[in-house]
């Protein structure tokens, strides 16, 4: 064969390989308009704000669930909460799937009955080698329009917007590690959220939030 054959061969084959490369740092990459994601509750009564980084498959973020959801119950009339995403992929496979469910239900204006559907069954879908059967139930559950929930589960969008969290994330320069809570910008030690066995208890939160509500009035 000629040396040209070989030649356009060779070119072929790096645009290829150039392809397959850059479909594979799809999900790691993030458009530089896409701001961070803003899933907020309650009230900006009191001037404070809770913000979570979480990740829907880590463990911890599943057993400090309830003690979150029970304490943006008391105290959605006096502070926000806001939670952002923070897929640790190295070590939970779908957590960045269980993200895209999360935001894709987020576009038909469903974020937080999604969150509190992936993390009340994370023992379900966690460990599944394809999740998405049980993310479309939830999705179902929730009256979406199925068809807009899967090609926006699919999009660059979403990826975008989960990313934009992870980048926001880094700027804080805390440890990668879930859940991470901060106060008004301020991150909060996670042992404070705990009880004397060790556990997430809604009294060390309510603590920690009254102790951030009076320092605002001074």
């Amino acid at each position: 064969m000629s040396k040209q054959f070989w030649a356009v061969l060779g070119v072929l084959a790096a645009v290829f390989i150039g392809i397959i490369f850059i479909n594979n740092k799809g999900s790691n990459t993030t458009s530089s308009n896409v701001q961070p994601t803003n899933h907020v509750i309650g009230s900006t009564s009191s001037g404070v704000l809770v913000m979570e980084y979480g990740d829907y498959q880590c463990p911890a973020c599943g057993i400090f669930y309830q003690t979150v959801h029970d304490t943006i119950s008391d105290y959605k009339d006096r502070v926000q909460f806001q939670f952002r995403n923070l897929p640790l992929t190295s070590l939970h496979p779908n957590a960045f799937a269980g993200a895209r469910a999360a935001e894709a239900a987020a576009l038909q204006g469903k974020f937080w009955e999604m969150h509190d559907q992936l993390y009340v069954n994370q023992n379900v879908w966690s460990s599944a080698s394809d999740p998405m059967s049980y993310f479309r139930s939830y999705a179902q559950s929730l009256q979406l329009n199925m068809e807009k929930f899967t090609s926006d589960f699919a999009s660059s969008h979403v990826n975008d917007l989960i990313n934009a969290d992870i980048t926001a994330f880094e700027k804080t320069k805390a440890d990668k590690a879930t859940p991470t809570f901060f106060i008004n910008g301020k991150q909060v030690d996670s042992n404070s959220l705990l009880d004397s066995s060790g556990q997430p208890s809604k009294e060390a939160f309510a603590k920690v939030i009254d102790e951030a509500i009076a320092s605002k009035k001074q």
